[in-house]
């Protein structure tokens, strides 16, 4: 938990969410401060993904309590949450696929200013959002791939692209889903560098199985088993943690 000064760019709590009778997140409590990198991790089943539903307004919580800021978000919808500044990805790539790099980091970059895109229009009416567009395609890496069709991109471009896309909505808090999801190892150095190298100002939370990457990133992280939190700590804390080494771990990382 975190100080009583320190401010939080996320507050859980108490969440819970069932599905019939399965309960996936039960009473789930966590603070995330402002810029920190936080990584959620577990087993398959653990409620992960589902606890990343609530919290962007995918899902509706059946109880607790979400705060973005210091705001309540509890029962905002996925638009209102997304323009207070929370952004995600996904496990499986969200792209228009039959439009360019440019044109899909220019849609991401004016989802909430309330622009309408028209592919014909002449450029220069979109100065602002054009040069924002190549400050985030070069934050990405792919300052050379702006005119290339995204269905014709590598599946470590496409994760990318679907970064700057989430970056181009200019996010407080930013939440990736499995970013590293089918990248080869050469493709997952390069995004995990990109991610390192975001502005410290935006807070992330990831979901990411890849523990190298997890360790490697993360300032702290929590470990969800069966729907609720079992641990959180620092990597060394939880490289430590005997119960997480039993349940998700094992020991070869001890």
């Amino acid at each position: 938990m975190t100080g009583p000064d320190q401010k939080l760019a996320l507050s859980i709590q108490s969440v819970s969410k069932s599905f019939g009778g399965i309960q996936a997140v039960r009473s789930v409590s966590l603070d995330v401060p402002v810029g920190e990198r936080r990584a959620l991790i577990g087993p398959n089943g653990a409620g992960k993904t589902t606890l990343f539903n609530v919290v962007t307004g995918e899902l509706p919580a059946d109880g607790g309590r979400i705060q973005l800021f210091g705001v309540d978000i509890t029962h905002k919808s996925v638009q209102e949450r997304a323009k207070m500044g929370l952004a995600r990805t996904y496990q499986i790539s969200q792209l228009f696929l039959h439009l360019t790099v440019e044109q899909n980091l220019f849609l991401a970059a004016s989802a909430n200013r309330g622009m309408e895109f028209h592919l014909f229009r002449p450029w220069h009416r979109y100065r602002s959002e054009r040069d924002w567009v190549l400050e985030v395609a070069e934050q990405v890496g792919l300052s050379d791939h702006l005119h290339d069709i995204v269905s014709e991109l590598s599946h470590g471009l496409q994760r990318q692209l679907e970064l700057g896309m989430a970056v181009a909505m200019r996010p407080r808090l930013l939440m990736l889903d499995e970013p590293a999801a089918g990248l080869s190892p050469t493709e997952r150095v390069t995004l995990v560098s990109l991610i390192k190298n975001l502005p410290k100002e935006i807070t992330l939370v990831l979901i990411e199985h890849n523990m190298e990457l997890v360790l490697d990133l993360a300032d702290r992280i929590t470990v969800m088993n069966r729907g609720s939190v079992l641990a959180e700590g620092t990597p060394a804390e939880i490289r430590a943690n005997e119960e997480v080494q039993r349940v998700y771990l094992g020991s070869s990382y001890a």
